[in-house]
């Protein structure tokens, strides 16, 4: 329990309910008891000080004449007081009993007053003040309400702090009890992934609440999970499918070369074997290069770099093929374009996007190079007029090894575009692919 964090907030919002209503109580008794007491002990002692001043500049009956005009005035307040001779006897007073020792500084009395033999109970706050003669003069006034108001506020607080601590310990542990359910279906849930069941998910129970939010914030990552975990399934087949073809024709190769008696067909599955080799060789080399980009374990080497002159750079290298193919490159180039790129990755992704454009593009095609600005983006896009993708594989033409099925009958690994794909993420832009009836248009948008 106490490494629960649902009670440790159960115990902390107890905590806080208690000194809240603590701090309103007291900020109540303060404004209607405690405050009003100071009031009447400053008038209180204020009428003890007049009356001292009294005794002292007019004499004794001067005093007493004006402690009786005092009670005769009949305020709202009982006004209280007795003089006490230096002897101990009672010169006038209308307190019913006062302290042997003199009062310091100031305290209440039980001063009940009967009155047409009907008794009132009051209490009365005094204070004393000493005269030059070692009289005692005593001064008070009733205060019985707001005592009666202290009272009562010790009895409410004491009833309403016990409902207050049992309430709050029920609500905190009702609380801890909806977290702690709401906890229990998250970690169920995630176990059941654990054990290999990427198709649970977390109940949404439709209330718009945080935990509500989480889940689904958690349901849409183990979505991706399963995807990612589908996708890895799925490049693990097409790795064995496709390198079982070249591996079997290796090892045909290898074992025909040793049975091989005549040169010129030694030759020639050495020959064989060499293209296969290469063919894996170039296999391995692209999936290291995208897996090396994805993780970010690319040595990257931005820097501004001049568009038009690598994309010429580009087109100049496959200009042989084309022209072996009876196809035509024309570039559409916004001058000036600049872009702070890794040149190497860049020049990488335009040539597999030229490479994909001259071998589907046909016999006597005609392939288009533009770049120029889109927005805050600069777009490079490389089109063709071949046969094109249909529009239910463009979601997949970036996964490794997926080729369409009017393209398996061209040579190819099936990684271009998830290389160029790789390339344009590690440069956080967009690949975006527009298929057509006649012929593909590959964009990348670069910021």
């Amino acid at each position: 329990m106490r490494r629960s964090l649902t009670f440790r907030l159960a115990l902390t919002y107890v905590g806080l309910f208690l000194g809240s209503l603590l701090s309103l109580c007291g900020a109540a008794f303060w404004l209607s008891v405690h405050r009003p007491m100071q009031e009447e002990l400053g008038i209180v002692a204020a009428e003890a000080d007049t009356l001292a001043r009294i005794d002292a500049a007019h004499g004794r009956p001067a005093l007493i004449e004006a402690l009786q005009r005092r009670v005769r005035k009949r305020e709202e307040t009982v006004a209280f007081h007795a003089l006490i001779a230096s002897d101990g006897e009672a010169i006038t007073a209308n307190l019913p009993s006062w302290p042997r020792k003199p009062i310091t500084h100031s305290i209440r009395l039980e001063a009940d007053v009967f009155e047409n033999g009907i008794e009132h109970d009051e209490e009365a706050l005094v204070v004393e003040r000493a005269l030059s003669d070692g009289a005692r003069l005593i001064v008070g006034r009733d205060v019985e309400m707001l005592a009666d108001r202290e009272r009562l506020f010790a009895q409410g607080a004491l009833w309403l702090g016990g409902a207050a601590i049992l309430l709050t310990i029920i609500g905190g542990f009702a609380m801890s009890r909806a977290v702690g359910m709401r906890l229990d279906a998250i970690n169920r849930t995630a176990r059941r992934v654990m054990e290999g069941d990427l198709h649970e998910r977390i109940a949404i129970r439709g209330s718009g609440d945080d935990f509500d939010d989480l889940a689904i914030t958690l349901n849409g990552m183990l979505a991706r999970i399963e995807d990612l975990m589908e996708s890895v399934r799925r490049v693990s087949d097409n790795i064995a499918h496709e390198l079982r073809t070249p591996l079997a024709r290796l090892h045909a190769d290898l074992d025909e070369l040793r049975r091989a008696a005549d040169a010129q067909e030694r030759e020639t599955l050495v020959e064989q074997a060499i293209d296969e080799a290469a063919r894996l060789r170039a296999v391995f080399d692209a999936l290291l290069k995208i897996a090396r980009i994805e993780s970010g374990r690319h040595a990257a080497g931005l820097r501004a770099i001049d568009l038009a002159a690598l994309l010429a750079d580009a087109v100049e290298f496959h200009q042989p093929e084309a022209e072996s193919h009876g196809q035509s490159i024309v570039t559409e180039i916004e001058p000036g374009l600049a872009l702070c790129a890794d040149p190497d990755l860049i020049f990488q992704a335009v040539s597999n996007l030229l490479d994909n454009a001259i071998k589907y593009g046909g016999v006597g095609g005609h392939i288009l190079v533009t770049a120029d600005r889109s927005g805050a983006c600069t777009r490079i896009a490389v089109s063709d007029d071949g046969p094109g993708i249909l529009p239910e594989h463009v979601t997949r033409v970036t996964e490794r090894f997926f080729r369409a099925p009017n393209a398996v009958l061209q040579p190819g690994t099936g990684l271009g575009l998830s290389l160029v794909a790789a390339i344009v993420s590690f440069h956080r832009g967009k690949l975006v692919i527009v298929p057509a009836a006649a012929g593909t248009r590959v964009e990348m948008l670069l910021p």
